[in-house]
């Protein structure tokens, strides 16, 4: 679709194919399209609600041939056994937390899959990691599908997602070593041998024949429930749990036919597939979700992560096994993964964020390709069409996985047949979707509030106000929040202003992504900067508004998101800096470096890694029990490796008392430990201090008393399902007045755009 008319972008592209993008050109794809096709030449001042009825229509939009989108390598149809899948995109299996109680599939989940379905992809898989027995309990928000209860969950999501066209698969397993014994049942943790998975700390019970035996059995009926549930097939899961932990010599220890050869380590795994054929039949669709070894390894065999052992399966061995398996002519397709996920490191590596290249495991998915027949599935960081485009193109695979993507932008395929791939919101690898359902949350996309909430009625498509009188809005503040609601508001049909103090749109994101390999973050701000260009929003920069010059836009709503500024705790002195000092003036900072991080998520680690990088002599304090404690599973492994990498000193459980200039103008710090009570002191050139941010309120105090809503939030009307607009108090006249983001209090990006979205949409 792009070739025609951007070459450059086609040359990116192909660096991007094989995942050796260099850091440097890992901008965030969207605003890299935007510069370079500009919305194929569609008018997008109408809402951006153009949307062609055909290939045809949309190809004349963007003066290509009418050809480009029939032969879009993405858009051809696929056959897999008796299934024909509409275009060669598909989300793969996860588990977002959004089970309801008893772990099935209801209203959430449902709506969630049905707007990927709407979206256009042509496969959505679900239910990742779901449970086939009672000693693999729901760790993580799976779903249970260990008795007869979940089938009418499975026949309401296949409703949902068939009536717009697409398929859905689920995947099943049983976790063996990769759960917890004190949730659900409390029963034991069950594996081939007692070898502890120590991301969950379990030790597990040796299986017996019985157990191996129930366990065959649950697997062949809970297939039999996906057969009855009118899903269109299923994969087996083995890449961390149960059957593929009798694959790896380190956790199979055993002697008997389980044990020792590969064709006895394997055995388990085709008595699965026996037993789940002899349930299903022939013909309905069964993978496996099977792994690779990680592409590090094939580049380097010798390179190692901490904790790697001589006793993982080599990728040899893994397409031995895997050749064990097709040759049973039990399973359809494989879905291949690359690397392993017992710890939290690996883990970081396996999944991996926008620390690492794109599409970092193609290779992997490719060599399955070219060793067998059957049809090869792949995603891991597969962000961007043209990448997937490639790799289909070249043979790499045979499906395309775009599971973050689709968490960020669920109507991609939409967006690509309307000529409209600009305008897709990207993903910018934050992890912010996996670092919570790895503490037990629900998984939300950093950017798309929308997501996850479908049930909700929060739209990923904004549609104009019915009937309505178009509105004069003011937004003051240019950062995610305020951005977000200009956008919504614009998407209403109402006239938005938006003035920004700054040079440039984007607020703290633009500090955020100047730290090292968060770079990509600033695709948040690009996309959401490009939509309220392309939307007809009045954009000024380089201006700071008081209440008189909002007052003379004779607004009928104005929304304040004016952010924060840094809490330095009350210190302050030559040597006191922020976070946000340090990334905007990093040459005021001194050789010798504390800093002191009250906060534990991105901000301190950042600035850290930022200024040892430049040589710097850095300690990083923190009155938590473990440095980045508010930081998720993708994201924190990543910052440790590189902290200790470049010798940064991590000191847990000190507060910090006191900051005192010396005669020798450095600082003097005075920390004490928040168990012992003992006080220690540090003698530094610069103290860096996180405590994130105090709201800027002067602008929004000043307009409350002309406000018909004295600024506040009327929540019940908030809260509701479906919501209801916001209304003026009674006897008040004047404009509504509201405030979004950190203008409110210190939060994230994700919060931010929330309180835009949920508020706006109703405007």
């Amino acid at each position: 679709l792009v070739a025609a008319n951007a070459p450059a972008f086609v040359a990116m592209a192909a660096c991007n194919l094989m995942g050796m993008v260099a850091a440097a050109s890992r901008a965030t794809v969207a605003k890299r399209i935007s510069n370079r096709v500009r919305c194929f030449g569609v008018a997008c001042r109408d809402g951006g609600r153009h949307d062609p009825s055909s290939a045809t229509a949309a190809a004349a939009a963007a003066d290509l041939p009418i050809s480009s989108l029939e032969t879009d390598p993405l858009l051809q149809p696929f056959q897999l056994r008796n299934l024909t899948l509409r275009n060669r995109i598909f989300s793969t299996s996860h588990a977002p937390n959004y089970v309801d109680p008893g772990g099935m599939p209801g209203e959430r989940y449902q709506r969630y899959h049905e707007e990927k379905a709407k979206g256009g992809l042509a496969l959505t898989m679900f239910g990742g990691s779901s449970t086939v027995s009672p000693d693999s309990p729901s760790a993580f928000g799976q779903i249970n599908c260990t008795n007869d209860a979940v089938i009418p969950y499975f026949q309401g999501l296949a409703d949902a997602v068939h009536r717009h066209g697409a398929l859905t698969m689920i995947q099943l397993t049983h976790l063996g070593w990769r759960t917890a014994d004190d949730v659900a049942d409390w029963l034991p943790v069950v594996a081939p041998s007692r070898v502890r998975e120590r991301a969950h700390r379990s030790f597990p019970v040796e299986m017996d024949q019985q157990d191996i035996d129930r366990v065959v059995n649950d697997f062949g009926l809970a297939a039999k429930r996906v057969q009855l549930g009118g899903l269109d097939g299923l994969e087996v899961f083995a890449g961390g749990h149960l059957i593929d932990s009798f694959w790896s010599r380190r956790s199979n220890l055993r002697t008997d036919k389980y044990g020792g050869s590969l064709a006895n380590r394997v055995r388990f795994a085709l008595e699965v597939l026996e037993e789940i054929r002899r349930q299903v039949g022939p013909d309905f669709v069964v993978g496996m979700r099977i792994q690779g070894k990680a592409s590090h390894k094939l580049k380097d065999p010798g390179w190692k992560l901490p904790g790697d052992s001589e006793d993982d399966l080599s990728h040899e061995e893994c397409l031995e096994i895997a050749a064990i398996i097709a040759n049973s002519g039990m399973v359809d397709f494989f879905n291949v993964n690359a690397g392993t996920i017992e710890t939290d490191n690996k883990l970081a590596t396996c999944i991996p964020s926008m620390y690492g290249p794109l599409a970092p495991h193609l290779e992997v998915a490719a060599s399955f390709k070219r060793e067998f027949k059957l049809p090869v599935l792949h995603a891991t960081r597969i962000i961007d069409l043209s990448t997937a485009r490639r790799a289909v193109k070249e043979g790499l695979l045979d499906m395309a996985g775009m599971t973050r993507a689709h968490i960020a932008d669920p109507h991609i395929v939409n967006k690509l047949r309307s000529g409209q791939e600009d305008r897709i919101r990207p993903c910018v690898g934050a992890g912010y979707c996996l670092d919570r359902i790895y503490v037990g949350q629900d998984a939300l996309c950093l950017h798309n509030a929308a997501n996850g909430r479908e049930h909700q009625g929060m739209p990923h498509v904004i549609t104009p106000a019915d009937g309505a009188r178009q509105k004069r809005v003011v937004v003051i503040g240019g950062g995610p929040a305020g951005l977000e609601a200009a956008r919504v508001c614009a998407l209403r049909g109402h006239r938005v202003s938006l003035f920004e103090a700054a040079k440039e749109l984007g607020g703290q994101v633009r500090l955020a992504q100047r730290a090292t390999w968060r770079r990509d973050l600033g695709g948040v701000a690009d996309w959401l900067a490009d939509e309220v260009n392309k939307l007809g929003v009045e954009v000024h920069l380089n201006s700071y508004v008081e209440e008189e010059e909002v007052l003379q836009e004779s607004p009928d709503i104005v929304i304040v998101a004016t952010g924060g500024v840094p809490d330095t705790l009350g210190f302050e002195g030559p040597g006191v800096r922020s976070v946000w000092d340090v990334l905007s003036e990093p040459g005021s900072v001194g050789q010798e470096v504390l800093i002191f991080d009250d906060h534990g998520k991105q901000q301190a680690p950042s600035c850290a890694e930022q200024l040892a990088r430049s040589g710097k002599s850095v300690e990083l304090v923190t009155a938590d029990r473990m440095v980045a404690q508010g930081m998720g599973a993708l994201n924190w492994p990543i910052f440790l490796r590189n902290l200790y990498g470049l010798g940064v000193t991590l000191t847990p459980d000190l507060n910090l008392e006191a900051v005192e200039s010396t005669d020798s103008g450095r600082c003097k710090v005075v920390l004490r430990n928040e168990y012992s009570g003992l006080a220690v002191e540090r003698e530094v050139d610069t103290v860096i201090i996180e405590h994130g941010t105090v709201p800027c309120t002067e602008v929004f105090d000043n307009l409350r008393p002309s406000s018909s809503n004295d600024g506040k939030v009327d929540l019940p009307s908030l809260l509701s399902t479906p919501s209801r607009a916001q209304g003026a108090l009674p006897g008040r006249e004047g404009f509504l007045l509201f405030r979004v983001g950190d203008a409110v209090s210190c939060r994230n990006i994700h919060a931010a755009i929330y309180d835009s979205l949920r508020l706006c949409k109703d405007f």
